[in-house]
């Protein structure tokens, strides 16, 4: 029975192949983790801090209105959604003439997300469609505006099968 003995150098290249094995994968995962999220939720954070203040107060706006405003997503068969928003004031009579926008946003991804456009299809009652929405969680993001004045915004979290 003939063994090679173990010696320094062959004990120093394994030593330097384990670590050099766990350190590529290390880097590798790490690009990987950060090309596919970035962990960031606005663009500029300095920026959105300026404007904190002023959603604030516009948040305060809103709830100064009273208004009820109801959006509602409904799944269809060819794999879209529609989204319908109904828009009524302080008195419950419909609120006509303002411009609605939504967004569908995905929580983990915003690589995903999409606009709806929401036209008003009656008084007090908008409404649009978004083609092929993947199942799963999304943020329904709906702003409306009035004489160019962001007058309401909503997020909320829905699940679409």
């Amino acid at each position: 029975m003939s063994s090679k003995p173990l010696t320094g150098t062959k004990v120093f290249l394994m030593l330097v192949a384990f670590f050099g094995l766990v350190i590529g994968v290390n880097v590798t995962m790490m690009k990987l983790a950060i090309a596919t999220l970035p962990g960031t939720e606005v663009d500029s954070p300095y920026a959105a801090g300026l404007t904190y203040d002023r959603e604030i107060s516009a948040a305060q706006d809103q709830a100064a209105r009273k208004w009820k405003v109801n959006a509602h997503i409904e799944r269809r068969n060819d794999g879209g959604a529609v989204v319908q928003v109904e828009a009524r004031d302080a008195g419950g009579q419909p609120i006509a003439g303002l411009k609605f926008g939504g967004r569908l946003e995905r929580p983990t991804d915003k690589r995903a997300d999409f606009a709806v456009e929401l036209t008003e299809a009656g008084i007090g009652l908008y409404r649009g469609d978004a083609a092929s929405v993947a199942p799963g969680q999304w943020d329904l993001v709906i702003e409306g505006e009035a004489r160019g004045t962001r007058v309401f915004l909503s997020r909320n979290r829905v699940i679409l099968n």
